[in-house]
């Protein structure tokens, strides 16, 4: 197995309810067949799935799906960004968490509630500067 993620399938109740919160976001739905919303992201696609299509597929009763302690994240190119994202995310109707602000490690973070109840960490991390194109790696392009 390769060392990638290619789909991140989030569970949600009304996927077209979550998918107009990207788009307010600033996202461009990708072609995809009926009952799938998806995103096409740098390396990777979001997928937005009926959470009870999606236990089923699994083959799971929704309620042990549960919503882990997962974050997806998102990397700003500079430290005022941050800030600039989080505002975004509340005007498309996200609850912001934790506003922009310092953090131990020496970047700069914030972190919403999307409407469909996934969180979002917003962050600038200097040790870490994205690619031209906006790739993250841990340690950063050079």
């Amino acid at each position: 197995m390769d060392q990638r993620i290619s789909l991140i399938t989030l569970g949600v109740k009304d996927p077209e309810a979550s998918a107009t919160f990207y788009e307010a976001m600033g996202w461009q739905r990708a072609p995809s067949p009926d009952g799938v919303i998806a995103f096409d992201l740098i390396g990777q696609t979001l997928g937005l799935y009926p959470i009870d299509k999606l236990a089923e597929d699994i083959g799971l009763p929704v309620g042990s799906l549960g919503q882990g302690a997962v974050t997806l994240s998102y990397n700003c190119r500079e430290k005022d960004e941050v800030a600039q994202v989080i505002a975004s995310a509340e005007s498309a109707g996200a609850e912001v968490l934790r506003p922009a602000s310092e953090i131990f490690w020496g970047g700069h973070v914030g972190y919403f509630r999307a409407p469909d109840g996934h969180i979002w960490e917003v962050a600038w991390n200097p040790f870490s500067p994205l690619s031209p194109e906006g790739a993250f790696r841990w340690n950063g392009y050079s």
